[in-house]
């Protein structure tokens, strides 16, 4: 079988080196076919002589994703099942539930029901572990492998027991749903700061078809409430979506007509421009925008041309730099091509593609492009910005490092199951804005934490015991450097209570979401965090003072010359 797979994977990568030859040197329309014709005898050879039974579907499937690959990593091919899922992805509707879910070493556990869904109604709870679907024991069962029973025809009935855990005897517990049409929210949450009444926020998670009217309506509902002193767009961890998406969200904040971004494909005439269609909600109110590296491709085009027009300040990381454009091709048996057909330009007419996929290393590895490499553009203002490599903030902002205590706290789940077990026995807490880790939450926190348990790969102690190795390889390992050494790993161990203690201010904010998320599902838990919030603090500080906020957007003196 690997005999034959290796073969198809050549005759692929052919194939591919027929169809994406330069355009000068593109092959006549005789050799596409005639390596069509090669490719087809190969297939029917091997399945009609070769001396096993070979799994063909599988076979030409690896062959098509062996020449896909060596174009760019968004063009690929979709079985049917797989642009099921892809559509799903793209308008944010599926039939199903309405839940999150993911897999534990428990398996299968509810990670947070939608509001308004069948799961919220019929009392599905985050923390639920997933033990029956209808007449199927998915005991054990991973994430995918449950959600295949889980979606299907909307208006269809089905049957769902889950463990419930930390409320005692009568933890079996079975729910009868029914499937309904699904559209997963674009933006979860928006509202006003509590701590800065004046600013608004919008989470924009994802692009779909929604994605614009629900921006829409939240800035309504924003500027409804009174007077606006700025709003902050959430784009962190955005990995983009429909273009379109990307434009009308640009269009409520500049005037009808704006260019926003464009297109070019291979050809000439293949250039298409975007521009707003129609008249702005808060085309005067100012704007920041969160970035990081998990922010691409629309909302690349949202943060870049914002910044490009000098309509928001943008603030965070430097993103993913994804310039490039997809398009859903249909084929036969319902299968989907997901290909590159172009690339966009913002504003400046600059393209954020961070890697050139068409120049491969001998490897056929591929690198970024480096920054002494990109090209300088401006702003409608006048400021420098530059292509290559993402959108870059205009205002930086330093993250804490999550140390090894905290990442295993999140990790291990210990602040997950906390906030199931404390939502098991305290039946409300109130407004979510005013939420706080007491002293006593916390301490009944690290209660529920078995030392025995814990997974806590202290790093010092770590790095100290592979000094001491190589102390002894190297022959230094005398009985006073013995001794210093034990000396030092003394010092260095600490009690897991009071290193607990010790990060506490770095943990609460995990443990506050996760309680918070128990009774308010998403939205809750994006509003206890913002007051933490790095980025949320940094640009509430650049928006509140204005003389800030237009100088940033203004060149400097040394741009204006």
């Amino acid at each position: 079988m690997k005999a034959v797979t290796r073969l198809l994977i050549i005759v692929a990568i052919a194939l591919q080196a027929v169809f994406t030859a330069p355009a000068a040197t593109r092959s006549p329309k005789s050799d596409i076919a005639r390596n069509l014709d090669i490719f087809n005898a190969i297939v029917k050879e091997l399945q009609l002589h070769y001396v096993d039974t070979i799994d063909i579907n599988k076979a030409v499937t690896t062959a098509i994703d062996a020449m896909l690959a060596q174009l760019d990593p968004y063009t690929e091919y979709m079985s049917q099942k797989e642009s099921n899922q892809f559509m799903s992805l793209t308008t944010g509707e599926y039939g199903g539930i309405g839940s999150y879910i993911r897999y534990t070493p428990k398996g299968t556990i509810i990670a947070g029901p939608e509001p308004g869904s069948p799961a919220e109604k019929a009392g599905l709870r985050t923390g639920d572990l997933i033990i029956g679907i209808d007449t199927t024991d998915v005991t054990g069962w991973n994430d995918v492998r449950v959600r295949s029973l889980l979606q299907g025809t909307p208006g269809t009935d089905l049957t769902i027991k889950v463990n419930r855990p930390y409320v005692g005897a009568d933890s079996i517990r079975q729910f009868t749903l029914k499937r309904e049409k699904i559209q997963m929210p674009s933006v979860p949450y928006y509202g006003r700061l509590k701590n800065a009444p004046s600013i608004g926020y919008v989470d924009i998670t994802s692009y779909t078809d929604k994605t614009g009217d629900e921006v829409k309506r939240a800035l309504e509902a924003l500027k409804a409430e009174g007077p606006l002193g700025g709003v902050i767009l959430d784009l962190r961890g955005n990995g983009g979506g429909l273009l379109d998406a990307a434009v009308a969200t640009v269009g409520c904040f500049v005037p009808k007509g704006t260019e926003v971004v464009r297109t070019r494909g291979r050809g000439a005439m293949e250039e298409k421009i975007y521009k707003t269609t129609a008249k702005p909600i808060l085309p005067d109110v100012p704007l920041a925008i969160l970035v990081d590296g998990g922010t691409a491709s629309s909302s690349e085009i949202t943060a870049g041309a914002l910044q490009d027009l000098d309509r928001a300040v943008i603030i965070g990381n430097r993103s993913f730099g994804k310039g490039l454009v997809q398009t859903a091709r249909q084929l036969p048996a319902d299968a989907l091509l997901k290909l590159t057909v172009a690339k966009y330009y913002i504003p400046s007419g600059r393209l954020v593609q961070a890697i050139d996929y068409s120049h491969r290393n001998a490897d056929g590895s591929v690198e970024r492009v480096p920054d002494s490499l990109t090209s300088i553009f401006h702003t409608s203002a006048g400021r420098i910005v530059r292509d290559g490599g993402g959108i870059t903030p205009d205002s930086t902002v330093t993250y804490p490092e999550v140390s090894r205590l905290v990442y295993n706290v999140v990790r291990g789940d210990w602040a997950f199951d906390y906030g199931t077990r404390y939502a098991a026995s305290h039946p409300t807490i109130g407004d979510p804005a005013d939420f706080v880790i007491t002293d006593s939450i916390y301490a009944d926190f690290k209660s529920t934490i078995d030392p025995k348990k814990f997974d806590y790969d202290r790093v010092c102690e770590t790095m100290l015991n592979q000094l001491r190795e190589a102390a002894r390889l190297e022959g230094y390992m005398t009985d006073s450097v013995a001794a210093e050494f034990d000396r030092l790993g003394a010092m260095m161990r600490h009690p897991l209570d009071a290193d607990l203690d010790t990060h506490r201010a770095d943990i609460e904010p995990y443990l506050a979401r996760e309680i918070v998320g128990r009774y308010y599902n998403q939205p809750g838990e994006i509003i206890v965090s913002l007051p933490t919030d790095p980025g949320v603090i940094k640009a509430t500080e650049i928006l509140l003072d204005t003389d800030l906020y237009r100088r940033i957007l203004s060149p400097s003196d040394e741009q204006s010359k």
